[in-house]
């Protein structure tokens, strides 16, 4: 089960063969998979269905930038957990902090990185700003 807790969220992942490399650990473009599911999680536990947004208010939220930081492997059936927390809100984009360790270690990071996310108009793929039911519930309201 998923958790919440001040703002930040955490999704558990295990990892399995398809999710490794040669060397028996978990392909470094995988984390940002990884990274993907749990924000998509994240805003099913806020209520919020990205297909549904798409139709009406008629908005997406795509990947801008991505920063990650490798720190140490993870390996074929390790749970994991990845966190999501948002680092910073501006009026079109969000900017989120997270990490990938392992389960109960969350001091010791595999991966930590920041992935900038704006909110754009589904149809033309312009930015726009993001919907204020949508800050409400980012801030618990």
């Amino acid at each position: 089960m998923p958790e919440t807790e001040a703002r930040e969220f955490s999704w558990p992942v295990r990892v399995y063969y398809e999710d490794t490399d040669a060397g028996g650990v978990v392909y470094y473009a995988n984390y940002l998979r990884f990274m993907e599911r749990a924000r998509t999680e994240w805003l099913r536990a806020l209520g919020l269905d990205q297909s549904a947004l798409a139709r009406d208010p008629g908005i997406l939220f795509a990947v801008h930038r991505v920063e990650l930081d490798y720190l140490r492997p993870a390996r074929l059936d390790d749970r994991l957990r990845v966190t999501v927390r948002v680092a910073s809100l501006r009026r079109t984009s969000l900017c989120f902090d997270q990490r990938v360790h392992p389960e109960g270690r969350p001091d010791s990071p595999c991966c930590r990185g920041e992935v900038r996310i704006v909110c754009v108009d589904a149809e033309r793929f312009r930015p726009v700003t993001i919907p204020e039911f949508i800050k409400r519930r980012l801030h618990g309201d």
